[in-house]
């Protein structure tokens, strides 16, 4: 798919300076050399310049805000530019914060913290990232999902003991069994099934009304991205798919996934969904759509914009998936 790096979170090609990570004192020369400027986040949020949200907020590393929270290195954007840091705070707690709309993809809370310019502040990442460019995008993108990694991976997986946090926050060591453990990445398929003119579409208990995306699950051990677009499709709506192409991939830190965008071809059109699965499946026209896009469906929303999902069927109805 010639357009595959346009997707949300893709294409930016941060260089992660990965030779940096597991020297402090290399990385301390280059911090010395080039400088450095780091990207703050808060319980998954990143900071952004407030009103238009679009912006990351840049700080410097000896912004007094910064102490007492984690420290990873993002890489460098350019060959000469900054090293790029991310800092997590989420030990600050706002006060009188309502935590209900937390971690939410419609989550319209801000906060600002009072250290801060009044200009900054944390918001939600689905809701702004749209507007970030690609580059800001991608930094708050790896920065989420490193750190809910460290959140959710703190101990040793081999004897249980409580971790450190080494290589500039690319892995986690064990002090008693000495293991090692990196960060993880979800394979998931997300796939655009297609016959003739339609595409199937399904739904979550849960989704606001009207909200509809493409058929998603996770890949298991010992299969190929092929066999779990057939398998998930079938358990999820007893349609059989057959042959399969993938399409682009979407990196999703919500918390730790990568997106594999795959084309199928349905061989058969009857849904029974698994309820365990699914609230509802669906055959949508190109049609109904481009009046889904445009807002004017009886019933079907439009595709959240920014998710993978969005981005296929654009390309469809634009005929742009080769």
């Amino acid at each position: 798919m010639k357009l595959a790096e346009a997707v949300t979170f893709g294409g930016a090609a941060l260089d992660r300076a990965a030779h940096l990570r597991g020297n402090a004192a290399d990385l301390d020369r280059a911090i010395a050399a080039a400088g450095a400027e780091t990207i703050l986040m808060w319980r998954g949020k990143p900071l952004v310049h407030a009103g238009s949200l679009a912006r990351l907020v840049r700080l410097g590393l000896d912004h007094p805000v910064l102490a007492g929270g984690r420290r990873i290195l993002l890489g460098r954007a350019g060959t000469a530019g900054p090293l790029i840091m991310a800092h997590d705070i989420s030990h600050w707690v706002p006060e009188g914060q309502d935590t209900a709309p937390l971690d939410s993809f419609t989550d319209p809370s801000e906060q600002h913290h009072p250290a801060l310019a009044e200009e900054g502040v944390f918001a939600e990442l689905r809701r702004i990232m749209t507007l970030l460019s690609p580059g800001d995008a991608e930094l708050a993108a790896t920065a989420r999902g490193l750190f809910a990694w460290h959140d959710s991976h703190g101990f040793c997986a081999c004897c249980g003991a409580a971790s450190d946090i080494s290589m500039s926050g690319w892995q986690r060591c064990c002090p008693v069994c000495g293991a090692s453990h990196h960060p993880r990445t979800d394979p998931v398929v997300i796939m655009l099934i297609t016959q003739g003119n339609s595409a199937l579409m399904g739904r979550s208990p849960g989704w606001p009304e009207g909200m509809y995306s493409l058929l998603a699950g996770f890949v298991e051990p010992g299969e190929t991205i092929e066999a779990a677009v057939r398998r998930e499709v079938h358990e999820e709506t007893a349609v059989r798919v057959g042959e399969v192409g993938y399409l682009a991939s979407q990196p999703w830190p919500f918390p730790a996934s990568l997106m594999m965008g795959c084309h199928g071809t349905a061989l058969s059109r009857e849904i029974k969904i698994d309820p365990g699965e699914i609230e509802h499946a669906l055959w949508i026209t190109r049609e109904d759509m481009m009046e889904a896009f445009a807002g004017r469906h009886a019933f079907l929303a439009p595709a959240r914009r920014g998710a993978i999902a969005q981005f296929l069927l654009s390309n469809w109805l634009a005929d742009r998936l080769d």
